[in-house]
């Protein structure tokens, strides 16, 4: 029987095209001005000491903003891009220049199995901070108080088995009372791997040759599943 419900969340409770054609360049255009008006900041100054041991040399501005600039147009899932990401994002969702985009029938979905009492949390490879600003601020309000918890890279990629006990052990759920929800095939066969139920979700496109259940949105993801053993 499931106990608890992680997501994944590009392509999954909201569009890939959202974060690729949105966040990603709102992060890009900011980034100069950012990093000039923050620079001496501690948050900021210690993502580029990290910067500069990664890269073991003395970064100036200009060296941060074009490594920065390259690995947002590489589209790396660089640790310490995600975190400065995290800082521009907060100023653009507390502005009001960015909103999180959320599909309705995950925003439906999502509401009904956290009144059900299932545990829900978020698994992506955004940052916590950035995960919560998104869903702070999304097309459906403040959606932060329906989550139990919130995990990125920091306990491993997604494509690890491993990633999964851990996840699982901080919930405090065995995995097999997990279910995994991601479009990503790899990132749902090491869930599986780890013990955990898996769905994936294909939301655009046929529909895919798969080793998991395959659903086009949340509202076909049955109680009956749920509860199954």
């Amino acid at each position: 029987m499931i106990r608890a419900i992680i997501t994944d969340i590009e392509g999954t409770t909201s569009s890939i095209s959202y974060v690729r054609d949105v966040m990603f360049p709102y992060s890009r255009q900011k980034l100069r001005t950012f990093l000039m008006d923050n620079w001496d900041k501690e948050e900021v100054a210690r993502i580029i000491r990290g910067l500069e041991e990664k890269l073991r040399q003395k970064v100036s501005l200009e060296l941060a903003i074009r490594t920065f600039e390259d690995w947002i147009d590489k589209d790396l899932k660089e640790p310490l891009l995600k975190e400065l990401q995290g800082h521009i994002w907060e100023e653009g969702f507390q502005s009001g220049d960015l909103k999180g985009h959320v599909y309705e029938d995950a925003y439906i979905k999502l509401k009904e199995w956290k009144e059900e009492g299932y545990k829900l949390y978020i698994y992506s490879s955004g940052s916590v901070k950035a995960q919560r600003l998104f869903f702070g601020h999304t097309n459906f309000g403040d959606l932060t108080m329906l989550f139990d918890g919130f995990f990125d890279t920091s306990v491993g990629g997604k494509k690890e088995k491993e990633s999964y006990f851990r996840i699982a052990k901080a919930v405090g759920f065995d995995t097999r009372e997990c279910l995994f929800l991601s479009d990503t095939e790899e990132e749902l066969d090491a869930a599986n791997f780890a013990g955990m139920k898996t769905i994936r979700v294909v939301r655009d496109g046929p529909v895919v040759n798969s080793k998991h259940r395959v659903v086009k949105h949340f509202l076909e993801i049955s109680k009956d599943f749920l509860i199954a053993r």
